[in-house]
């Protein structure tokens, strides 16, 4: 194996949308940086609430709307 081809393997803090911090091992930066997530499991909709969440803010009805029966077989019933 070739040296000195792999990125550096060191520890940095995690901080999630809601403040909590956590450390984990990364190639991110550099030893000791903090990576701010603007989006988690605690604020995106795929796992608060998921599809009810999008269908309640119209996001359904937009895609249907601008793709009709992209996705659907075709047929109509």
């Amino acid at each position: 194996m070739k040296a000195d081809i792999h990125p550096d393997y060191h520890t940095i803090k995690v901080v999630l949308t809601d403040g909590t911090e956590y450390e984990t091992k990364s190639t991110y930066g550099k030893e000791g940086d903090v990576l701010k997530l603007d989006v988690d499991s605690l604020s995106h909709p795929a796992w608060q609430g998921g599809a009810a969440q999008v269908v309640e803010k119209g996001q359904l009805n937009k895609f249907q709307n601008k793709y009709g029966d992209f996705l659907s077989s075709g047929k109509k019933e």
